[in-house]
């Protein structure tokens, strides 16, 4: 091979390979341009994940603020419809429109009620005669000739007055050693001119139990006797009642305590321009009250309570700080009633129309068939309560904020029902344990009246006085036993009421 062909071979060879270098040269600029844009698409779909991260988190806590707003909502037309047949509000709130806590079969007077319409008597106090006038021919009618066609009775208050009672204490010079002997006024007669306790005891009834305020009570002296009795003297009545009363409240708090069932509840009370709480423990013979500043434990322990001194049942609405003591618990039927009508109404937990119907028919069952169908009864009620337990939305963390989870009214009463089965059934199966604790929201019902009508208690101790009394007087009713009477007999110093 001559020279010049391998020059040529070699020359093709080297633009060859130039040619070879500046393709790859071109491909490595492409490479790189696309490496740039793959860099680039990169970074785009990088910053579309930090935004899209960015939009779930905000999209999570826009869940979340919308449960919390659809809650609130619900909760706030919960308050809206709420009312003393679907919540704890009391009846007072209803206005015009007021419904029973539990179905009524029967209106007016039951069988076996005795009535007490106006009879007359045998023995009136006053008779008068009306003799006919003289016949139309003219002729008049003797009086030894008329007979009795009709008889009509008329009561009616006699002419208010006070009867003044003069003691006079008389004295005496002996004849035989000329010693000067003098008589002694009666018991409680100590000031020349003072009233009886006839008076104080109406004083101390109307401004307690009938919740009329000093300047009326003053008032109604005026009108009715003609004498304008002072404001400090009802005061100084209630308070020398409130003290004779002493003895009586440690036998009627002793009575309680040892009885087979008791009944408590509290209310808030305005006390010197703070809340306080009215307490009481009652049974159906007895009230106690008392009241204290705090509303739980501290109230509940406190040596005013008797809570610790009862072995028996204890009926109440479920508030925490009862279940503290060791005792049979029972809880009031007519509560949970209210709580499931909410759910019912808000539409959303059908469970709760079913434990509604379900305990309104355990309620109405002879006590009998319920010992019978025990079992049953208790079985049908956890089935209920699972199902509950399962359609309630789960407590759940509120956001940014610390404390126990949230948790939905239904998701509440279906747990406390679980934890509490025996204290809510408690009343099918102990016949002396009634359905509701009707009775000890009677005996504080009257402060709420008395609360209405004089807005507080201007100091502490005027409270104590109301709460002591009170409860006497309701116990006296109770026992159907004149409450006036026994309220004399108090200040003339009887101060024990037997069981």
């Amino acid at each position: 091979m001559d020279s010049n062909q391998i020059i040529s071979d070699l020359t093709k060879k080297v633009e060859f390979l130039l040619n070879r270098q500046a393709q790859i040269e071109r491909e490595n600029q492409e490479l790189k341009k696309e490496s740039r844009k793959l860099t680039l698409r990169v970074q785009q779909l990088e910053t579309k994940e930090k935004d899209n991260k960015i939009i779930r988190q905000e999209n999570t806590e826009l869940k979340d603020e919308n449960a919390d707003l659809k809650s609130r909502i619900a909760e706030l037309e919960s308050r809206l419809n709420s009312n003393s047949n679907n919540s704890s509000k009391p009846p007072s709130s209803d206005g015009y429109k007021k419904k029973p806590a539990l179905p009524r079969k029967k209106k007016g007077g039951q069988e076996g009620h005795e009535g007490r319409t106006l009879q007359q008597v045998e023995h009136p106090d006053k008779i008068i005669k009306h003799k006919p006038k003289p016949c139309d021919c003219g002729h008049e009618l003797p009086d030894h000739k008329l007979i009795l066609s009709e008889k009509r009775q008329v009561f009616d208050l006699p002419k208010s007055e006070l009867e003044i009672t003069e003691h006079q204490i008389l004295k005496g010079k002996c004849p035989g050693c000329g010693k000067w002997c003098k008589g002694t006024a009666p018991k409680g007669i100590n000031a020349p001119v003072q009233y009886g306790n006839g008076v104080k005891a109406y004083a101390v009834l109307l401004n307690v139990h009938f919740k009329l305020p000093f300047k009326k009570i003053q008032l109604l002296f005026g009108d009715l006797f003609g004498y304008s009795i002072n404001e400090s003297t009802v005061y100084s009545a209630s308070r020398q009642c409130y003290e004779n009363l002493e003895e009586t409240e440690e036998t009627i708090k002793s009575k309680i305590a040892t009885g087979d069932v008791a009944h408590a509840d509290e209310t808030g009370l305005r006390v010197a321009g703070k809340l306080h709480w009215l307490h009481t423990a009652s049974s159906l013979l007895f009230t106690y009250l008392f009241v204290h500043e705090k509303r739980g434990k501290l109230a509940l322990e406190s040596d005013k309570s008797i809570l610790d001194r009862i072995r028996g049942w204890l009926v109440h609405d479920c508030w925490s700080s009862y279940f503290s003591f060791k005792m049979k618990h029972a809880i009031c039927g007519a509560h949970i009633l209210r709580e499931l009508e909410g759910l019912v109404e808000n539409g959303k937990s059908k469970w709760a129309k079913v434990f509604k119907i379900f305990l309104l028919s355990v309620y109405e069952m002879p006590f009998e068939e319920r010992f019978k169908r025990r079992q049953h009864i208790e079985a049908r009620y956890t089935r209920i309560c699972t199902l509950g337990e399962k359609v309630e939305p789960p407590p759940r963390k509120t956001p940014g904020k610390r404390g126990k989870y949230k948790r939905t009214k239904g998701r509440n009463l279906v747990e406390r029902l679980i934890r509490e089965q025996q204290a809510v059934l408690a009343f099918a199966f102990n016949k002396e344990v009634p359905f509701t604790n009707n009775l000890a929201e009677r005996d504080i019902r009257p402060a709420k009246v008395k609360q209405k009508i004089s807005n507080c208690f201007r100091t502490f101790s005027g409270a104590e006085i109301y709460a002591r009394i009170e409860g006497f007087v309701s116990t006296a009713r109770k026992h159907d036993r004149n409450a006036f009477s026994e309220l004399c007999t108090t200040f003339e110093g009887h101060n024990f009421i037997k069981g």
